[in-house]
């Protein structure tokens, strides 16, 4: 790229010398040049003034850098695309440094970082009261149960997720659902096991349609489900703690959508007739561990088990009995009840279980668009601005 021949000022600077290049070309050379000739010599004006815009950009950046560094900490391995794709995102930020620390050394480091994005990690009240520099924890999703909200607060540290509903991620988990439910429907392991042993027609699956379908927490993911469903020719029934009176206001929502709407205490009641059951609540001190004894005993006989939430909304000695008694017709899970998964298990002798690593909400798609919120957040902390794109809990 040419030399530049000036330093500008500001981008209007830049913008000034771009049409005063222009004029004085036209001018210049105008009748004298072929059109290609007079192409060429703009060409190259603009080459020269954008060379000096930049390195101008690149001093500006530099002296923004001079106020310190804001720096990212991503807790933990796991999950790779979301600091890999983050640290992509900001790589032309100098004045942004992002790292991934294993767990177990967080305690030791925590002090150094201005913003966290927790992961698996559990933040307690010891581990935030030693971010003494902390200013926001952001989880890279919606699963902020591992945080001591009360404890940040205290600390004066703000702690928020990034909404399913605006960057894949709820369609995501949906697809996922849709998947398993598929998969459980089609008796994908005795599929395998029929191709192992060359026999075809084998085995006989069922089909989605005419079934009931229980969608148990109506949010964003239980919605993107909805939608996603209706075209199977099912019939849905969903609980939600309150809905609201019109729905169809309600994030593009549609009365039709749901056929049949209860309660939290309508949930037994909802699973007796549910041919499958999908897991869509959050994680809290309600529904920890709901899917109990109580509640698959009260689903029918033969009906499948979908969680694409959390692994604590299901008690696992309570679903490990109703598959050995063979009351549960399926099991589908996204998210267990201690991650990374033991591949030894009993769980996974049933030939009517799948699981999947966590991975519902893992696409390109959504983490992309996560790691967009998370470095124009982290840039906007740098700058000391609104923080935008996030949902605070505190």
């Amino acid at each position: 790229m040419p030399t530049p021949a000036y330093k500008p000022r500001s981008l209007l600077d830049c913008f000034a010398q771009l049409s005063t290049g222009m004029f004085t070309t036209l001018t210049r050379y105008s009748g004298t040049l072929s059109l290609q000739s007079f192409k060429d010599k703009v060409r190259l004006h603009h080459q020269s003034v954008w060379g000096a815009c930049n390195l101008w950009k690149m001093e500006r950046t530099h002296e923004d850098s001079s106020k310190g560094l804001t720096r990212v900490l991503f807790c933990g391995s796991q999950f790779a695309s979301s600091h890999n794709y983050t640290k992509e995102y900001l790589q032309k930020y100098p004045f942004i440094q992002v790292d991934v620390v294993p767990m177990v050394d967080v305690p030791k480091v925590i002090t150094n970082y201005h913003m966290c994005i927790p992961k698996m990690m559990k933040f307690d009240f010891d581990l935030i009261s030693r971010a003494s520099q902390m200013k926001l924890i952001v989880q890279y999703g919606v699963g902020l149960e591992g945080v001591d909200i009360d404890a940040a607060t205290k600390f004066g540290i703000k702690v928020a997720r990034i909404p399913s509903g605006v960057t894949g991620n709820a369609m995501s988990c949906a697809e996922m659902a849709i998947y398993l439910i598929l998969g459980l429907l089609r008796r994908q392991k005795e599929m395998q096991i029929a191709i192992d042993q060359r026999r075809l027609g084998e085995p006989t699956g069922d089909t989605l349609l005419g079934k009931t379908v229980f969608i148990m927490g109506f949010g964003n993911i239980g919605l993107e489900l909805a939608k996603r469903l209706r075209p199977f020719g099912v019939r849905i029934i969903a609980t939600k703690r309150k809905w609201a009176q019109n729905s169809s206001q309600l994030n593009g929502a549609s009365d039709d959508l749901v056929d049949e709407k209860g309660a939290h205490e309508d949930i037994h009641k909802f699973a007796s007739i549910a041919d499958i059951v999908v897991c869509c609540l959050c994680l809290n001190r309600e529904t920890v561990g709901i899917v109990n004894e109580s509640f698959l005993s009260s689903m029918k006989k033969g009906s499948l088990l979908v969680n694409v939430a959390r692994g604590g909304l299901l008690n696992y000695q309570s679903t490990l009995h109703s598959l050995e008694s063979g009351h549960l017709g399926g099991l589908g899970i996204d998210v267990a009840w201690t991650e990374p998964f033991d591949p030894n298990d009993p769980i996974l002798k049933f030939n009517n279980v799948l699981i999947t690593p966590h991975v519902a909400g893992v696409t390109e798609h959504s983490y992309r668009s996560m790691a967009k919120v998370i470095g124009d957040v982290a840039l906007q902390l740098h700058a000391e601005s609104p923080l935008t794109g996030i949902e605070f809990a505190n």
